[in-house]
C-alpha cells in the first residue's frame, strides 16, 4: 500500500478549489474506513518499512515551521476564507482534517458542532436546531388500573385538603360537602381496588384521614348524630390504630349535648387507652373530667381530678377551678391551701430583663429588638395576664370566706401575694380592696385605703390619686378632687384618667378652655379614651364651637356605634345648627337602640312639632307620657293637642296628672275646670271651681267663673262669690299700691343716700355683686315660662272666655296662661327611663376613670 501525500495547491488554482461539506450533519464521515489507519497491511507497505528501518522515520515534526499548531501542519488560506490542511510527513491525516468533505471537530480546541472547512451558504448550527424540535415524550396510558386508581388518590387527596382549607376561613357547609365528596371517591377508589385484584394494597391512611376529616365537619356544623357516627365507625376498625384517643371527640360533643354522664365515661374510656408516656394528654382529659363534673354539681369528684392534677402537672386553670371547688363547698383551710398553690405555679417564662437591650453589644441588641415582640413573647404575655387575672379574681372571692370579716381575708391574700413570684400584684389587690369598699358603699374605708397609697411608687400612687380624685368629685369636694388630680398627673403625667379628672374640675369652675386641654392632652397619651373626647366634645358645645364638638361626637360615634349618649348629642348638635331633618335622624337611631328612652321619644315630637307634622308629634309623645307619665312639659302638650282638637274629655285626664304631679299649681285644676265648663258638664265644672276656691281662697280667676257659673245656673251662693270676688280684687289693688309705694320709696331713699354721701370719701359703699349661676338660672327661668305662657296661648285658644257664652268657640277666648301666685321658676330638667342624656350629665362612664384597675 502506498501512502499519497496530498499537494498543497498553487496561487493560480486555489480559486477551483471546493470542499464537500454536508449542510444537515456535522459528523457525517466518522464511520467511513481509512486505509491509512489499516495496521494489518503496514508489514506490506514499502515506504512505511522504509521510514522505520531508517532515519527518514526520526526526522524532527514539520510544526516548528508553522508556529501557533497542536498538531500535524497548519493550514492555509485563501483569498476565498477555505483552509486545507496539509498532511504529515508520515502521510498520517491531522486531526481536523477534511474526510470525504466533513470536517471532524478538534477535541479540547473548540466547541462541539465547530468547523473550520464552511463553504458558501452554510449556517453554523452547534445544537442542531435546524433539525426541527425533538419529537414529543410518549404518552402514559391511563387506561391501565393502576393509573386510574392513582389518579383517583390524588382527587381525593385533593378534597380533603380543600375541605380543610373550606374550614379555615369559616366556610362550614362547604367544608362538609367536600368531605362528603372525599368520602364517596375513597369508596369508589375501594371498589376498584378491589375489582382489579389489589384489594390487599387498601391505603388505611387514606381511609382514616377521610371519615376522621368527615367527622370534624359534621361536629363543626353542629350535626353531631352524625359525628358520632362516623367516630364510631373508626372507633371500632381495629385495622386504624390509636384510634381509642377520639374518644375524646365523642366525649367533647356529648358535654356539648349536656349528656354529662356519657361524656364521663367516653373521658375515661379514652384515659385507658392512652399510656402513661403521653402524660400531657391524658392531663388534659383529665381536667376536662374534672370541669364536666363541676358541672353536674358533683364538686368532691372535680376536686379529685384537680388535686391529682396539681400534685403531678400543676398550672393556673387547674389551680383556679380547685379554689372554686373549695368555695362551692365552703372548706376555708383548703380555700388557702389552694391559693397558696396558685399562687406558687411556675409559669416557665422568662424575666423581661431579658429583652432590655444593653449599650455594649450591636449585635445582641439587634437579636433583643426582633424577638421583643415575636409571637413566642406574646404567648408569654398572655399568660402572665392570664394568671394575675386567676389570682385577682380568686383573691376577691374567698377575702371574704377565709376570716371573720373581709378586710382581715383581703390581708391575709396580699401578705401570701407579696411573698410570691407575683410581688407587684399586691398593690392592685389594695386598689381592689378600696373599690370593694366602695361597692359595700363604706366610702370612708376606701377613702382610707386609697390614702395608704401616697407615699408608694408613682404607678400605684398615680392610680390611687385617680380613684381618690373620682370619689371626690361624686361627692362634689372639687377641691380636694382638684387636689388629688394634681397628685396622679405629678406621679404619672401620661395617666389619661388622671388628666381627665382634672379636667372635670377645671370644668366645673367653667373654665372651659383650659379643660379642652386637659382633655386634649389625655387624648395624646390614649387616642382610643373614649371618656376624653366625649368631654372634649360637651365643652366645646359649652365654648359654642359647634363644627368641632360635631366632629368629636362624629368621631366618638365611629369608636362606639351604639352608644346612645353620642348619638343624641349628635341630634342635640344638629338641632343647635337648625338642620331638625339630620337631628330626626339620629334621634330616631337612638330610639331603636333604647326604644323606652321617654326623653328622646318626646324630643323626636318637640321636633315634629316645629315641622308642623301634628300627627307624628302626638305619636312620639303620647309614647313619652306612656313610659313616663310624669314629665310636666309632655304632660301640657298632650292637653293642649286635645283641647286644640275639640277632645276636651280626653284632656282632663292629662291635666288631672298634671294636678298630681304639681299640687301647688293652681293652673292645671282650672285647666280641668276649663274642660268640663267646654265639654257642657257644667256641675261638674261647679263643683271643681269650688274644690279650688277652698284651696286657692284668694284666685281671682277662679271667683270670676264661679259668678259666672252661679249667675247662668240661677243658684243662690252667686251673691257670696261676687262679695268675695270685689274683697279680693280690693285686696289685689291695696297690694299692689303698698308694692309700688316700697318700690318708690327705696328708689328715693338710694338718691337720698348717694347725693349725702356725694362729698364724702368715707362713704363710698360696695356694691352686692350676683352670682352669674344665679342669674343665668334666673334668667331661664323667666324664658321658660314665658314660653311655655306664649305656646299655650297659641294652642289653648278654644276655651271659652267669663264674657261670653259657654258655646261660643270665638278665637278671642281666654289665655290659659294663669299666673302662679308662686312666682317664676326654673325648667325642669329634661329626664329619662333609663338615664338622663344631658349635655352637662357627667355620670361615671363620663369622668374618665372606671374604678376597676383593668
Amino acid at each position: 500500500m502506498s501512502i499519497s501525500l496530498h499537494h498543497l495547491p498553487r496561487e493560480g488554482e486555489m480559486e477551483n478549489v471546493h470542499l464537500a461539506v454536508e449542510e444537515d450533519d456535522i459528523y457525517s464521515g466518522y464511520n467511513d474506513y481509512n486505509p491509512t489507519f489499516d495496521s494489518e497491511e503496514l508489514e506490506n507497505d514499502v515506504g512505511f518499512q522504509q521510514a522505520v528501518r531508517t532515519s527518514h522515520g526520526r526526522r524532527p515534526p514539520m510544526t516548528a515551521r508553522f508556529p501557533g499548531t497542536a498538531i500535524g501542519a497548519r493550514p492555509l488560506a485563501s483569498s476565498f476564507g477555505s483552509r486545507i490542511p496539509m498532511a504529515s510527513s508520515m502521510g498520517r491525516p491531522m486531526t481536523g482534517a477534511v474526510q470525504d468533505g466533513a470536517a471532524r471537530p478538534m477535541t479540547a480546541v473548540r466547541a462541539a458542532g465547530y468547523t473550520s472547512s464552511l463553504t458558501r451558504g452554510s449556517n453554523f448550527d452547534p445544537l442542531g436546531q435546524s433539525r426541527g424540535p425533538a419529537p414529543p415524550l410518549e404518552a402514559k396510558n391511563e387506561d391501565t388500573p393502576e393509573e386510574k386508581i392513582k389518579i383517583l388518590e390524588k382527587k381525593v387527596n385533593d378534597l380533603i385538603e380543600e375541605s380543610c382549607m373550606a374550614q379555615s376561613i369559616g366556610a362550614l357547609q362547604l367544608a362538609l360537602e367536600k368531605a362528603k365528596e372525599a368520602g364517596r371517591k375513597e369508596r369508589a377508589l375501594v371498589r376498584q381496588r378491589e375489582q382489579s385484584g389489589n384489594a390487599e394494597h387498601i391505603n388505611l391512611d387514606l381511609t382514616y384521614s377521610v371519615l376522621l376529616n368527615l367527622a370534624n365537619q359534621y361536629a363543626n356544623n353542629e350535626m353531631y348524630p352524625e359525628a358520632l357516627n362516623s367516630y364510631q365507625v373508626i372507633v371500632k376498625n381495629k385495622m386504624f390504630s390509636n384510634a381509642g384517643r377520639l374518644k375524646v371527640n365523642m366525649a367533647n360533643i356529648y358535654v356539648k349535648q349536656k349528656n354529662y354522664p356519657k361524656a364521663i365515661k367516653f373521658y375515661r374510656m379514652a384515659l385507658d387507652q392512652i399510656s402513661n408516656a403521653h402524660k400531657e394528654m391524658r392531663i388534659k382529659i383529665m381536667q376536662n373530667i374534672g370541669v364536666v363534673f363541676v358541672r353536674m354539681g358533683q364538686y368532691s369528684d372535680a376536686i379529685t381530678s384537680f388535686e391529682h392534677i396539681m400534685s403531678e402537672s400543676p398550672n393556673i386553670k387547674t389551680g383556679f377551678n380547685l379554689i372554686l371547688c373549695y368555695y362551692a363547698i365552703g372548706d376555708r383551710e383548703r380555700m388557702k391551701k389552694a391559693f397558696q398553690k396558685l399562687i406558687s405555679v411556675p409559669l416557665g417564662i422568662d424575666d423581661e430583663d431579658k429583652y432590655i437591650p444593653s449599650n455594649d453589644d450591636a449585635s445582641s441588641n439587634m437579636v433583643i429588638e426582633a424577638i421583643k415582640n415575636d409571637k413566642l413573647h406574646q404567648m408569654e404575655r398572655d399568660l402572665k395576664v392570664l394568671a394575675e387575672k386567676f389570682i385577682m379574681t380568686s383573691a376577691k372571692l374567698i377575702a371574704p370566706a377565709i376570716e371573720t370579716s373581709f378586710a382581715t381575708g383581703f390581708d391575709w391574700c396580699v401578705d401570701m401575694v407579696k411573698s410570691s413570684q407575683y410581688v407587684e400584684l399586691a398593690n392592685d389587690l389594695e386598689i381592689n380592696k378600696a373599690i370593694t369598699y366602695l361597692r359595700q358603699k363604706d366610702f370612708n374605708q376606701a377613702v382610707e385605703t386609697l390614702k395608704t397609697f401616697e407615699k408608694k411608687d408613682s404607678r400605684v400612687k398615680s392610680a390611687a390619686a385617680t380613684n381618690l380624685s373620682f370619689l371626690y368629685f361624686l361627692e362634689k369636694d372639687y377641691d380636694q378632687a382638684d387636689r388629688y388630680a394634681d397628685l396622679a398627673m405629678n406621679a404619672d403625667r401620661y395617666n389619661p384618667a388622671a388628666l381627665i379628672n382634672k379636667g372635670n374640675t377645671v370644668f366645673v369652675k367653667q373654665d372651659y378652655e383650659k379643660a379642652a386641654e386637659f382633655y386634649k392632652e389625655a387624648l395624646r397619651n390614649d387616642s382610643s379614651c373614649t371618656e376624653a373626647l366625649y368631654n372634649l366634645g360637651l365643652t366645646y358645645k359649652r365654648l359654642n364651637r359647634l363644627e368641632e364638638a360635631l366632629d368629636c361626637f362624629l368621631k366618638l360615634h365611629a369608636i362606639l356605634r351604639n352608644s346612645a349618649q353620642v348619638m343624641y348629642q349628635l341630634a342635640n348638635l344638629y338641632e343647635l345648627l337648625e338642620d331638625p331633618q339630620q337631628a330626626i335622624e339620629w334621634l330616631m337611631q337612638v330610639i331603636s337602640v333604647t326604644p323606652t328612652d321617654p326623653r328622646a321619644l318626646a324630643k323626636l315630637g318637640e321636633l315634629h312639632d316645629g315641622e308642623g307634622d301634628k300627627s307624628q308629634a302626638f305619636q312620639y309623645y303620647y309614647e313619652s307620657f306612656r313610659y313616663f307619665p310624669s314629665n310636666i312639659d309632655v304632660i301640657e302638650w298632650l292637653g293642649a293637642y286635645y283641647i286644640e282638637t275639640q277632645f276636651c274629655e280626653k284632656a282632663i285626664q292629662y291635666f288631672e296628672r298634671a294636678t298630681l304631679i304639681q299640687p301647688t299649681q293652681v293652673k292645671w285644676q282650672l285647666m280641668v275646670a276649663s274642660c268640663y265648663r267646654r265639654s257642657g258638664n257644667y256641675q261638674k265644672a261647679l263643683e271643681t271651681y269650688k274644690d279650688i276656691h277652698r284651696k286657692f281662697p284668694e284666685n281671682v280667676e277662679c271667683l270670676r267663673f264661679l259668678v259666672r257659673l252661679c249667675t247662668d245656673m240661677g243658684l243662690k251662693e252667686v251673691q257670696e262669690y261676687a262679695t268675695k270676688l270685689k274683697k279680693v280684687e280690693k285686696m289685689k289693688e291695696i297690694r299692689e299700691q303698698r308694692v309700688k309705694s316700697g318700690r318708690e320709696g327705696s328708689a328715693r331713699g338710694r338718691r337720698e343716700g348717694r347725693e349725702g354721701s356725694a362729698g364724702s370719701a368715707a362713704g363710698v359703699s360696695t356694691p352686692v355683686l350676683t352670682s352669674p349661676k344665679k342669674a343665668s338660672i334666673m334668667d331661664s327661668g323667666h324664658s321658660s315660662n314665658s314660653t311655655k305662657g306664649e305656646r299655650l296661648s297659641a294652642k289653648m285658644r278654644s276655651l271659652p272666655g267669663s264674657n261670653e257664652p259657654y258655646e261660643a268657640s270665638s278665637p278671642k277666648e281666654i289665655d290659659a296662661s294663669y299666673v302662679d301666685p308662686l312666682g317664676p321658676q326654673m325648667e325642669r330638667p329634661k329626664t329619662g327611663a333609663k338615664r338622663r342624656v344631658e349635655d352637662d350629665d357627667f355620670a361615671d362612664e363620663e369622668l374618665g376613670d372606671d374604678l376597676l384597675p383593668e
